[in-house]
């Protein structure tokens, strides 16, 4: 035993002297003392690892020696017990002694040994519960963190402006729709004051979402205007309040959807009805003035009954003519239209057209003037679809062109586009270039010529469906304010596989 404390002793010294020359060192190479030093030959940094070698040369020769005493103390724990076997009879006095030194060494043993696996046990259970609560951390981190993309996702998708901010109306968040309407760049903007980036020309707005964050309401609308690519607009604003877990308002979200075009589309069907209405009624008056007069027997000889008959039958063609432009713009609109299409040419179609309308263009002193007949003009179409078209054409001439005026229509073969052209061309009082690409639209009228005549903006609308919608083909318009106007549309030629299809 002596020899084994001698060397533990040795062990433990060359330990401490290794652990006392790395502080000296560090103490050294870390400036402390400049005047000191340990050897003029000797470098800090080459001193240092071989202190710190040595001291884990040391540390594995202590654990090499604890190993070795532990041995040493099974093997004579075993030794001891063996003499406790009832063939090893000793006269020795100690005996007993040493057989309850052993016995307690070897219980103190075996409860070490138990308190340590017990231990190593609990720790692993400890290791093991951490390492699961570490996985579902993990997990709840990998969702919120996929939560927070697709919600990302959701909101830079969507066509609306979205903004979002915090208890502060500082912006968190905001998709690109938001940055266009009011003007901000949304990835810099983060976390500075709505109020700042927007500035004064949307303060109804800036005052609208703190008003309604503040009002602890769970949803909040309004209409407000906005100025967007220099056009003014209107947009439903709604705001909602975001709450935490304890129902305090911790920010709100603004969603700005545009109805700047349902507005108009409104404002255009209330005119409409007004308009309709207006045109309905003056035939109808029309039409009951006269039966009135007639019924009364103010007609006396059969020249005034004609014309009283004549007005009556001309007002109800006119009512007949606005019916049919509406139900046929409901009927192509919904698909449900029947098209009856052949083969035919568009010099005839346009003759018969040309001498209904002839008589309303005498009554303004308007001249007419058709074109000869072109050798091939024959297109695949509806009949009396096609015939609308240049009817429809022709009389919004005649209605558009002052007294002393003309009208031509002429009629054209493209064969290398395979394709029939019809134009009408007036010399009325033209369109405005800014209002040249809305003439075709529904409801849609001419601010600057309504006082020359009325209508309800649904003839060239019609015409547009029927040639585009129905046939295939193509309008066009050109004009000019003051100098007149020419409308046109074009059919693809049928083909001689067509006409003797159907022939």
């Amino acid at each position: 035993m002596k020899s084994v404390r001698n060397s533990y002793l040795i062990i433990t010294g060359i330990v401490a002297f290794a652990l006392f020359l790395a502080g000296l060192a560090e103490v050294l190479d870390s400036g402390v003392g400049e005047g000191w030093r340990f050897g003029s030959r000797i470098q800090n940094g080459t001193f240092v690892l071989v202190c710190h070698v040595t001291g884990a040369v040391g540390v594995i020769l202590l654990g090499c020696y604890w190993l070795k005493l532990a041995g040493a103390i099974t093997s004579i724990a075993k030794l001891l017990r063996a003499d406790e076997a009832p063939d090893a009879q000793t006269s020795d006095k100690k005996a007993p002694m040493r057989r309850r030194f052993c016995w307690c060494l070897g219980l103190l043993t075996d409860e070490i040994n138990i308190a340590i696996r017990e231990r190593f046990k609990g720790y692993r259970e400890r290791n093991c519960l951490l390492e699961e609560q570490i996985r579902d951390l993990q997990v709840q981190v990998q969702l919120s963190h996929r939560q927070k993309r697709n919600t990302e996702a959701i909101i830079y998708g969507i066509r609306d402006a979205v903004i979002v901010v915090d208890e502060s109306d500082r912006l968190l968040m905001a998709n690109d729709a938001a940055g266009r309407l009011l003007n901000f760049d949304c990835k810099s903007s983060q976390h500075r004051p709505v109020g700042e980036l927007i500035g004064a020309d949307h303060s109804e707005f800036v005052d609208f979402l703190r008003h309604a964050r503040q009002s602890r309401e769970r949803a909040t609308r309004r209409e407000i205007g906005f100025v967007q690519e220099g056009r003014p607009g209107t947009f439903d604003c709604i705001v909602s309040c975001v709450y935490d877990e304890r129902e305090q308002v911790c920010g709100a979200v603004a969603v700005l959807h545009d109805v700047t075009r349902e507005k108009e589309i409104s404002q255009m069907k209330n005119d409409f009805v007004s308009h309709v209405s207006h045109e309905l009624k003056t035939p109808l008056a029309s039409i009951t003035a006269y039966s009135e007069m007639l019924a009364d027997g103010e007609a006396s000889d059969e020249e005034t009954k004609r014309q009283f008959c004549s007005v009556i039958h001309s007002q109800a063609d006119r009512l007949n003519r606005l019916i049919e432009d509406i139900l046929n713009t409901a009927r192509i609109e919904s698909g449900l239209i029947k098209v009856e299409k052949e083969p035919l040419s568009l010099t005839i179609l346009i003759e018969e057209q040309l001498e209904m309308i002839k008589s309303c263009a005498e009554e303004k002193n308007i001249k007419v003037i058709g074109q000869k007949p072109i050798i091939f003009d024959r297109v695949y179409a509806d009949r009396d679809m096609i015939s609308q078209v240049i009817i429809n054409l022709l009389s919004n001439a005649v209605k558009y062109t002052p007294s002393g005026g003309s009208v031509r229509i002429g009629t054209e073969v493209d064969e290398i586009a395979r394709v029939a052209r019809v134009t009408v061309s007036d010399t009325g009082v033209g369109i405005p270039e800014n209002e040249i690409e809305h003439v075709f639209d529904k409801f849609y009228r001419v601010g600057a010529n309504k006082s020359q005549a009325k209508g309800t903006g649904l003839g060239l609308n019609l015409v547009k469906k029927i040639i585009e919608e129905v046939h295939n083909g193509r309008v066009f318009v050109a004009s000019k304010p003051g100098e007149g106007s020419t409308f046109g549309f074009e059919l693809p030629l049928a083909t001689a596989e067509t006409v003797e299809t159907v022939r």
